[in-house]
């Protein structure tokens, strides 16, 4: 059968009227080749994932230099978020490749590396013996098989299996009653660490976090590496992370509402409730927030999503998330391109319902009391006025630009910054269009740019007005003070020096 072709998109000048949620597309075998990038980029996708979990290191770099050849064709800046394995728990081998366990049978891991049998299996974890007690459970294959803990001392785990079934070697296992006492970070995670660091990777995705220390931990890591500004996306899917979610929020630069292992670890039904609280929570904050994991699921084998997908997405869009992502979808599905296109005309389509600005305003933000925060927060109120046609922000770090886009304008946000580095951060913040340029020194000189930038980029044409959001003295970060409503004259283009 042969597949649909992508539309032709013309990716610069940015389109004002272009969609405000962001689409994360996660690299695999099926979109690693550089010309499918270049197709995923024109479909939609605003910023790439690569999974440090498969692949090895020169695999990545070669992705990641594709990635930066793209960015340079298509003049356009394009996040790369590196997202770290983890602390995989997992149990040993088994005699066969597999076993049985019998349904309310009884199952014990020991710390024995002889191969299982339909009895034992080791645990090759020995600081999880003696931390569980009676009636916790372990997910074993993503919670297909649930045991419940019998008794535990510091040599074996006795459980009896509440779901039994065919276990094999090396599945993976949870344990949702308890905090578990390993650092997010292993030894393979601290390698990709710094691989990606030097790599030049913008986002680190930290998996299985459960208390801040951990992003402290990997913060401290990334400082240590000479020239790196990569930000930290905390991946909430553990029951801890939900419990301390304030706490993860306020030492992150942005989370991941990590439905997989937070599904398994979960009853069903509470995901949806704490999706939505995590959102709400980040963008209260002004964090950039994720949602991912099985958003189009079936578009890994069939060329159209089932319409509980669609409406998985479409609620994502409606909560105000950041982005959304696709997994296998896009990194080992049949149809990648296609997975990309569908979520960007799902996104697309939400945000031009007119009821679409009143159910993302649904959650009340409360900027905090400093001048950037009010002059932010004045920048919605103002767009609802006056017939803006967009908001003009000069920032350094990326800090404005969270901070306007917090509040969920309803017109573009274009982020104009000296720093490729901040420009890739904020290509999965809402809204935000961003564009380098070279520094400005002057209030004149702000102003001119501002309007010369909107209209090269076609945020505005003559007579359109413009919010201009900066800091003065100029290049000073933290120091935004100064919002300037500007007109539009249309002859601003005949000035140069950007």
């Amino acid at each position: 059968m042969a597949k649909p072709q992508p539309a032709n998109l013309d990716p610069s000048p940015i389109d004002p009227r272009g969609r405000k949620v962001k689409i994360l597309a996660t690299v695999g075998p099926a979109s690693s080749s550089p010309e499918m990038l270049r197709k995923l980029v024109l479909a939609g996708a605003d910023a790439f994932r690569v999974n440090m979990s498969h692949g090895e290191h020169d695999i990545h770099a070669k992705t990641m230099t594709a990635i930066r050849a793209l960015e340079v064709e298509l003049n356009r800046p394009i996040a790369i978020l590196c997202d770290l394995q983890g602390p995989k728990l997992r149990v040993g081998k088994f005699k066969d490749g597999k076993a049985v366990i019998r349904h309310s049978g009884h199952f014990t891991l020991d710390q024995n590396p002889e191969p299982g049998d339909e009895n034992r299996v080791q645990l090759p974890h020995p600081e999880l013996f003696g931390l569980l007690s009676k009636g916790q459970r372990l997910l074993i294959n993503d919670g297909k098989i649930q045991l419940k803990v019998i008794r535990a001392d510091d040599k074996e785990i006795l459980c009896s299996a509440v779901v039994g079934g065919v276990i094999s070697d090396r599945k993976g296992v949870n344990i949702p009653d308890a905090e578990v006492p390993i650092p997010a970070l292993t030894n393979k995670d601290r390698k990709d660490l710094a691989f990606a660091v030097q790599n030049g990777a913008d986002w680190i995705g930290l998996s299985f976090v459960q208390r801040p220390e951990d992003v402290a931990e990997a913060r401290k890591l990334i400082s240590g590496s000479a020239g790196s500004g990569a930000a930290i996306c905390a991946k909430i899917e553990k029951p801890m992370a939900v419990r301390r979610l304030a706490e993860i929020l306020e030492v992150s630069d942005g989370v991941m509402v990590a439905r997989g292992d937070l599904g398994v670890e979960l009853l069903p039904e509470e995901v949806p409730v704490i999706q939505k609280r995590i959102v709400n929570d980040a963008r209260s904050l002004g964090k950039p927030v994720i949602v991912a994991t099985q958003m189009l699921e079936s578009m890994i084998e069939s060329p159209a999503p089932t319409r509980a997908e669609v409406s998985d997405v479409a609620n994502a869009v409606y909560d105000g998330a950041d982005a959304v992502m696709l997994s296998a979808e896009t990194a080992a599905g049949e149809w990648p391109e296609e997975a990309v296109t569908i979520m960007d005309r799902i996104a697309a389509q939400v945000e031009a319902d007119p009821s679409y600005a009143d159910r993302v305003h649904f959650h009340e933000t409360r900027p905090d009391p400093t001048t950037a925060d009010a002059l932010s927060h004045s920048c919605m109120t103002i767009a609802a006025t006056v017939p803006i046609t967009a908001i003009i922000v000069f920032t350094g770090s990326g800090s404005t630009a969270r901070r306007v886009a917090r509040e969920r304008p309803s017109v573009p946000m274009m982020v104009l910054t000296p720093s490729m580095q901040t420009a890739r951060r904020v290509a999965l913040l809402w809204g935000a269009h961003a564009v380098t340029t070279k520094d400005i020194g002057s209030f004149e000189e702000m102003i001119a740019k501002g309007k010369r930038m909107a209209l090269r980029h076609g945020f505005g044409g003559a007579g359109s007005k413009l919010i201009t959001l900066a800091g003065v003295p100029f290049g000073t970060p933290g120091s935004t003070n100064l919002l300037h409503v500007v007109t539009l004259s249309g002859h601003e283009l005949e000035g140069r020096g950007d």
